[in-house]
């Protein structure tokens, strides 16, 4: 037996068939209790639902509190984008007329559709061809100019006939660069325009030898020069409607092929089967790095288990040596970029 706290009436309690926190009803008042002790048997109010429903209101207030504080700092970040967006029409428009480096990619095609949409017919997006640029960029750069009505032309470079190129050095990229502006600042000067490329604030400190070449030439980059971020550039893409607002970062060919070894227009033609081969089996983030006969595979690490499964990877192995390689290696450091610079001594240009 124990004592009811409301009505102090006896309450029957099965001493044998019963635990802490079991509840009970008062026979004459029928509170609802809870044993709250079994030596001696003690009975007390059962929780108020009420208690928990303020307590559920609690947690929910929180939550609310939570979404509306993420709210206010996307709304930040948004107007912050925003800010830089005008900020940056604002540079193209001191410019006058611009011809825009346009590879294809998230940074470049963003910076042509917002001069486009600027400066119109001032503004022209030139796009090279050359063994190095792969024919997959071509044709996204050619889409997006199409679909926004950008103004747009295909210039041949010949970087592969200089010798300091296929040679190959730590600072190959310059060449190449200065090939590209040779070109791109005939351009701009038959139209008194300025060359621009995308460039944007995450490249400050990266090792970049092409730089160089485009402060000889005077090339602005106006993306860099209002501070927009990689992440801030995908985002406003997304929002103009640029289809390749989300395509991985990607660099020329002759990237994959490890300084001082020639590049070659077979080698470029070899890595880019064996990528395409890669992105057909739905590997977005990969690079082949050319080792003579060997190809280093980097994929991003959340795709590693998949290359690693037995099937996959024995899929790889086969059609990898079709297209010329001997041996075939899965680098389980993952992809990065420049890995290749790894062990160089190199300063941020």
């Amino acid at each position: 037996m124990a004592t009811c706290p409301e009505c102090d009436a006896e309450v029957e309690v099965d001493e044998t068939d019963v635990d802490l926190g079991d509840e009970v009803s008062c026979p004459e008042c029928g509170q609802t209790l809870v044993i709250s002790n079994t030596d001696p048997f003690e009975l007390d109010f059962a929780p108020d639902d009420e208690d928990d429903d303020d307590e559920d209101e609690k947690v929910e207030e929180d939550e609310d509190e939570d979404e509306e504080e993420e709210d206010e700092e996307d709304g930040a970040d948004w107007e912050e984008m925003n800010q830089k967006e005008r900020a940056l029409r604002d540079t193209l428009s001191s410019l006058g007329s611009v011809v825009v480096a346009y590879s294809g990619g998230v940074d470049s095609a963003y910076l042509a559709y917002v001069a486009n949409d600027t400066l119109g017919e001032r503004a022209v997006a030139v796009t090279a061809d050359s063994p190095s640029y792969p024919e997959r960029h071509r044709q996204m750069a050619t889409q997006v100019a199409e679909q926004f009505g950008l103004r747009h032309e295909i210039i041949h470079t010949s970087e592969l006939e200089r010798p300091e190129y296929r040679a190959n050095p730590a600072n190959r990229c310059y060449y190449c660069k200065h090939e590209l502006y040779t070109h791109l600042s005939r351009l701009a000067a038959d139209r008194r325009a300025i060359v621009i490329d995308g460039n944007n604030a995450d490249d400050r400190g990266d090792y970049r030898p092409g730089r160089q070449a485009a402060r000889e030439f005077g090339v602005r980059s106006p993306l860099d020069e209002v501070n927009l971020a990689k992440d801030e550039i995908r985002d406003l893409a997304r929002i103009a409607g640029l289809p390749i607002w989300d395509e991985p970062a990607s660099a020329c060919l002759s990237s994959r092929i490890p300084y001082h070894t020639e590049v070659t227009d077979e080698k470029l033609r070899i890595i880019e089967r064996a990528e395409s081969a890669l992105r057909a089996h739905g590997f977005r983030v990969c690079r082949v790095r050319h080792h003579d006969d060997l190809a280093r595979i980097e994929l991003d690490r959340s795709e590693l288990p998949r290359a690693l499964e037995p099937g996959m990877s024995a899929t790889l192995v086969r059609e990898l040596k079709a297209i010329g390689y001997r041996y075939v290696t899965i680098d389980l450091q993952g992809y990065r970029t420049g890995s290749l610079n790894e062990g160089l001594l190199l300063r941020p240009a």
